[in-house]
């Protein structure tokens, strides 16, 4: 059995992102709120004028901050380059991801040629030309398919080579 698909290493990966995802998101925005409000807004007058209770900062801070972090995160994900640099990083440095990127490539290469052959074959042309093509592509992936392996860099290479075409 492969270590990296056995109950340990699973049930980690699930806490990990519980944890990450959940957990320590909800700890530091209650920390922040409680931190923020019973150190600085209790000690200023003027800022207790406009936030007499915890309830009403919280509320105030909910209101305001939820929409303003969506919209942050919104841009980030849509409008920055941020985001490209990093699925381009995690193309780059995690083989699986990697992988599946790369099989789709050849799949799409794959479907075009036998796309072509089929519209070929129901017009009633030659396809003699089309299937030599389709034996070189098959040829080609298949070789590549049996050389690459997640320890060497076949797939990174292949995807630098797309990358530029």
């Amino acid at each position: 059995m492969n270590k990296t698909n056995s109950l340990p290493f699973k049930l980690l990966y699930y806490f990990r992102g519980g944890w990450g995802m959940y957990f320590a998101f909800i700890f530091a925005a209650v920390n922040t709120l409680t931190v923020t409000y019973f150190l600085a807004i209790e000690n200023y007058p003027e800022l207790k004028a406009v936030f007499p209770s915890f309830e009403m900062y919280f509320l105030t801070i909910v209101a305001i901050g939820v929409p303003l972090l969506t919209l942050i995160g919104y841009v980030h994900f849509k409008r920055s380059p941020a985001y490209s640099s990093e699925a381009g990083i995690t193309m780059t440095s995690n083989p699986y991801q990697r992988r599946a990127l790369i099989n789709s490539e050849l799949n799409v290469e794959l479907n075009i040629k036998i796309s072509e052959i089929l519209v070929k074959i129901s017009n009633k042309e030659d396809t003699k030309k089309e299937m030599l093509e389709l034996k070189t592509i098959h040829d080609k992936i298949n070789e590549f398919v049996n050389e690459r392996k997640f320890s060497n860099n076949k797939d990174l290479d292949y995807l630098k080579k797309i990358s530029q075409d």
